[in-house]
């Protein structure tokens, strides 16, 4: 069956009780005579209570709300926050550059809503000495309290531990705040269109910076 509420002459009761253009309530009017209405308003009579005795129609412009509704529910897509786990891998023993270069991952996935699991991966004889690992986990979640929580705690999975941090920030409110940062920047280099331009002269270029470290497992 249609989803399409029936409009017009495809409306079939003797009656209806009839709601104006702004909503105004017009009373139990019939069929004939709320359809006179819409075409004085030029307007659609649209049944929007069909469940009703007698059923609720409206009149309006049925293809403008059709237009306004299908562009509310296209934003509320594009608005959609979409739960995203992230996953960091570490070694008990990684040495505090690559640590500094993890938790630095850490920090933009939770700043950006999304959670992370953290696994620490044991080898050899290193799977003897599980508490480096829970140790190492203790002191990422202290690293970030601020933007996240243990949302799982450290457990043993195999040769590996497995933690999982949650955002203390919602995922809508973080897509939020990009987008008020970007329209943010966008507005200052459209009020001062000359400040790069004019900061960049008489300097050297900057040289290229260092390709950045991949998210992929750093081996201590």
């Amino acid at each position: 069956m249609s989803a399409e509420p029936r409009i017009n002459d495809r409306i079939r009761v003797p009656e209806v009780r009839l709601v104006g253009p702004s909503g105004e309530q017009v009373g139990i009017v019939p069929l004939a005579k709320a359809l006179e209405l819409a075409q004085e308003y030029d307007l659609d009579l649209v049944e929007v209570a069909a469940n009703a005795r007698p059923p609720v129609c409206k009149l309006m412009d049925y293809g403008k709300f059709k237009y306004e509704s299908a562009m509310k529910a296209r934003e509320a897509r594009k608005n959609q926050a979409h739960t995203v786990i992230k996953e960091m891998k570490l070694r008990p023993k990684i040495d505090p550059h690559d640590y500094d270069t993890k938790k630095g991952h850490v920090v933009r996935f939770l700043k950006q809503g999304d959670k992370v699991k953290i696994t620490i991966m044991f080898r050899g004889r290193e799977q003897s000495r599980p508490e480096l690992g829970f140790r190492l986990l203790q002191r990422l979640a202290s690293d970030v309290e601020d933007l996240g929580f243990i949302e799982s705690n450290p457990k043993q999975d195999g040769r590996n531990m497995i933690m999982v941090l949650g955002p203390h920030k919602k995922k809508t409110e973080a897509m939020a705040e990009a987008r008020e940062a970007q329209a943010a920047r966008k507005a200052d280099a459209k009020a001062n269109p000359g400040r790069s331009q004019n900061s960049a002269e008489g300097e050297e270029p900057a040289e290229a910076p260092a390709e950045a470290p991949a998210e992929a497992p750093a081996e201590a």
